[in-house]
């Protein structure tokens, strides 16, 4: 047995001698046999940890009470100013972020807070540490932070946004110091540490560019509002309504329409013009007069840098890895693949001649990495007009409740009011819109690269390469099958529209019913195949459309009856009825006339304003104290009358005219 197995071996030896070294080098994977594929390809040097000057949780120890300290002072100062000239009459209460419900003028800053929030809750999802002011957390308990920074994150950055609404010299330049030392820091964190071990060097850094460009513009946007309140009396800004400026607008703009003059006969378009106008309505241009309402614009905000976290981390996460594997492909692993029936080879029984394979598998790699990036750009650019398109169409909306006409928006009748519901759907509405970004972009990257790919190697490639696939053999093998069906079709609408449809001069009429019934009795086993056919087209349309469109919040992907099983659509729709019931520009421009104080007749100083005469439609002349006040009465019973026959309002107007108290009545006492 020894000599048996010594023989063996020496024989083996002399096989190796005889195939040589370079041949007997293939078969092993470390072998690095091509200098054109180096080791640091193959396998990159592990980047490690950075420390910058200002540690993360230097940066949260320093500014988290340095904000509460703000939070508490800009607190202390409205108490003072608004309530009582001492700051110890009540318990201050904690400021208001924003006014969502009033169309105010600092909508971009509020914008820009709610990205810096969202982006900061996007990298803590993959941070190791959430919350930057404990210590470095476990795996155990690194979950239990990460809800705890959800809470923290923002009132961390609540100071940013508080400081614009006092609209207080002394809240500006605080916005602006705060501004300034959150931008600085971040900015100096990411000149330190360009890279990073997460993911991908460069991912740590460019996740961060959402943010940086929010505090930029909050640097910017705070000393724009300091220098505008030494050029405007504080007394003024104090007392001014919020968002009278643009009811004013919205008036004039409804009130000085007037019907075009002409033809109203619709002349027909051609087929360019209805694309131009199909391809402007995915381009939203601003309304004279409108104003999209504050929680559209942060959910179309937030929404966009949810596009850009989502494809940077689905970027990130695959394309380097493709590389790499790509660069480290050796002729050992195309050996199995073409055992295997993967990769094509002239010489399968040649293992060590596989240049050619290798240089196809590396084709391969190199076609699947650019199916993905293009896939993924494609999904970002279908998202962010999906979005822009959802802008014009909500504006589309919400004109059409202000008139009144809810049966235009919603497929049965509304009313227009608070409810539970309501209330709860419009505070998570914009989370929900940046929510189903987020889903509607990962599943357009899986059904759009799934189909890149299927294109690519199955059309593609043996296109250029000349070689016939299994699709172009199964295609080839059923023509006569596929001929079938397509003459079917034909036949059947020659027939149809040759000798069973009779054209009148005014109406069309059937004929032919016999041979109607004979050709439908006859050709009704072709058509279950036409319709197999039509069964998969309408389920590939379906999820494509289902795709493209699960971020659009307007319409719902569920058919009318069932559309209230849609959250999204559900949510969307409860939204508008507290827009349009609480911020309708027509109510709140007549509640501004009502709560306009009454002038003195006899100082031409303090007529009537522009408001009450007409919104500044005709500008005041001067005329005497009776013509000012009929003008004025007029003006108030014109957009009373106009209010009473909204008919979103007539639900609510019956409600208060039932009212006993309505109009100043007492209630008498109850009897015992």
């Amino acid at each position: 047995m020894a000599a048996n197995g010594s023989a063996g071996t020496q024989d083996a030896l002399l096989d190796n001698s005889f195939l040589g070294a370079d041949d007997l080098s293939d078969w092993y994977i470390y072998e690095t046999l091509e200098p054109a594929t180096s080791q640091e390809d193959m396998f990159p040097t592990v980047i490690p940890d950075c420390d910058p000057t200002i540690s993360p949780r230097l940066y949260h120890t320093c500014m988290a009470p340095i904000s509460l300290v703000v939070l508490a002072g800009l607190s202390l100062l409205v108490k003072r100013r608004r309530l009582h000239r001492s700051c110890w009459n009540g318990v201050p209460g904690l400021l208001s972020p924003a006014n969502f419900l009033e169309e105010e003028g600092n909508q971009g800053l509020v914008a820009a807070v709610f990205g810096l929030l969202f982006s900061s809750l996007c990298i803590l999802v993959l941070d190791k540490d959430p919350l930057p002011l404990m210590a470095p957390s476990s795996q155990s308990t690194r979950e239990y932070w990460k809800i705890l920074a959800l809470l923290y994150y923002p009132a961390f950055y609540y100071p940013l946004v508080a400081c614009a609404t006092i609209r207080h010299r002394v809240s500006y330049l605080l916005g602006c110091l705060l501004s300034w030392c959150h931008c600085t820091i971040h900015i100096w964190q990411k000149v330190d540490c360009p890279q990073s071990p997460k993911i991908y060097k460069y991912y740590s850094t460019l996740s961060y560019v959402p943010i940086i460009l929010c505090l930029v513009l909050l640097s910017l946007w705070y000393p724009a509002l300091l220098i505008r309140s030494f050029t405007t009396q504080e007394e003024t800004l104090d007392k001014e309504v919020t968002g009278r400026g643009y009811y004013k607008k919205y008036l004039k703009a409804i009130l000085s329409k007037r019907p075009g003059k002409g033809s109203s006969t619709k002349i027909e378009e051609n087929l360019l013009s209805r694309v131009q106008t199909y391809l402007r309505s995915y381009i939203y241009t601003p309304e004279e007069g409108f104003r999209i309402p504050l929680k559209l614009l942060l959910s179309f905000t937030t929404a966009l840098i949810a596009v850009y976290q989502v494809a940077l981390l689905l970027l990130v996460a695959v394309v380097p890895t493709i590389q790499i594997v790509r660069a480290g492909m050796t002729k050992d692993i195309v050996v199995l693949l073409v055992q295997f029936g993967l990769v094509p080879s002239e010489n399968p029984a040649v293992p060590g001649d596989m240049e050619k394979e290798l240089s196809t598998v590396k084709y391969y790699l190199w076609s699947l990495e650019v199916c993905y990036i293009c896939s993924l750009v494609l999904c970002c650019l279908l998202t962010c007009a999906v979005l822009l398109r959802t802008l014009g169409l909500h504006r589309n909306n919400l004109k059409t409740l202000y008139q009144g006409a809810v049966l235009d928006v919603f497929y049965k009748a509304h009313i227009l009011r608070p409810s539970r519901q309501a209330i709860v759907s419009w505070m998570s509405f914009a989370a929900f819109q940046t929510a189903f970004a987020c889903l509607g972009l990962l599943i357009q990257q899986v059904i759009f690269f799934i189909c890149s790919v299927a294109f690519t190697f199955l059309i593609v490639i043996p296109l250029q390469a000349g070689t016939n696939t299994y699709l172009f053999q199964v295609i080839q093998n059923m023509w006569p099958f596929w001929l079938t069906l397509v003459v079917a079709v034909i036949v059947q609408n020659v027939a149809a529209h040759y000798q069973f449809l009779e054209q009148h001069a005014l109406q069309k009429e059937l004929t032919n019913r016999r041979a109607l019934y004979i050709v439908t009795y006859l050709l009704f086993p072709i058509n279950v195949l036409v319709g197999v056919l039509a069964g998969v087209w309408r389920m590939i349309i379906s999820a494509l459309y289902n795709a493209i469109h699960f971020c659009q919040l307007d319409i719902s992907l569920l058919n009318r009856g069932v559309e209230t099983f849609d959250p999204g659509y559900h949510t969307y729709c409860h939204y508008l009825k507290i827009e349009v019931s609480q911020s309708h520009p027509v109510m709140k421009a007549f509640c501004l006339l009502l709560l306009q104080p009454a002038r003195p007749e006899g100082t031409p100083g303090l007529r009537a304003t522009n408001v009450e005469e007409g919104i500044q439609l005709l500008q005041p002349k001067k005329a005497g104290a009776s013509r000012a006040r009929f003008r004025q009465s007029r003006a108030r019973w014109g957009l009373a009358y106009t209010l009473l026959n909204n008919p979103s309002l007539t639900a609510c107007r019956k409600t208060v005219l039932s009212n006993p108290t309505a109009n100043g009545a007492q209630l008498s006492p109850p009897q015992p």
